[in-house]
């Protein structure tokens, strides 16, 4: 089955992201293919590559609820069998009348401060199959960032709501969440910098 698009114009992004940071949002791109959405999402930010770094891994008392209003819960839940971190998300997303929370126990993977992934453990999540990986790469003062999720829900979606729920939920999300991320990676940075002074 050929892959269906959808692309946020860049003139859109534009305008929800230029009133406030430096952040830029370059492309927001959600694709299905049979069961399976992917979305790749590039961005800019005006903050270091271990400042983003720290604000992405840290999962403890629902931080990522800062992220985007999309996050509900997320928690450390301590280590797989082989010591790999496992970390709890909830996500909602609402469409005309029709909401649904959707919950992902992951293994957490890290190369700190330019690669994360995480990979869903289907029995204990509400995804057939869930990975997210997020690349930094540091240019300058700044971080050029490239965001990669593909999911398969493991719960049914009503025909002619599913596809533009699943689409209108992540690239929400993706865009809600470059200004916050920025944000709280310049006041890392500046907490990091005053520890530093204060020691």
């Amino acid at each position: 089955m050929s892959a269906r698009h959808w692309i946020l114009p860049l003139s859109t992004i534009a305008l929800l992201t230029q009133w406030s940071s430096a952040a830029t949002l370059s492309n927001v791109e959600v694709t299905r293919e049979g069961d399976r959405y992917h979305l790749v999402a590039q961005a800019r930010l005006d903050a270091p590559a271990g400042a983003i770094y720290a604000v992405l891994v840290d999962y403890e008392d629902d931080h990522f609820g800062q992220i985007s209003e999309i996050y509900k819960e997320s928690a450390l839940l301590g280590a797989d069998g082989d010591g790999t971190p496992l970390v709890y998300t909830r996500v909602e997303g609402c469409l005309l009348f029709y909401c649904r929370s959707m919950r992902r126990v992951e293994r957490l993977e890290a190369v700190e401060p330019s690669f994360i992934r995480t990979t869903a453990l289907p029995d204990r999540s509400d995804f057939r199959y869930a990975q997210s990986e997020w690349a930094l790469t540091q240019e300058g003062a700044a971080t050029s960032i490239t965001y990669q999720l593909t999911i398969e829900p493991d719960f049914w979606l009503p025909p002619f709501v599913g596809p533009w729920f699943l689409q209108r939920t992540l690239s929400r999300g993706g865009i809600d969440a470059v200004e916050r991320i920025e944000e709280l990676a310049q006041a890392h940075g500046t907490d990091a910098s005053l520890a530093v002074l204060n020691h």
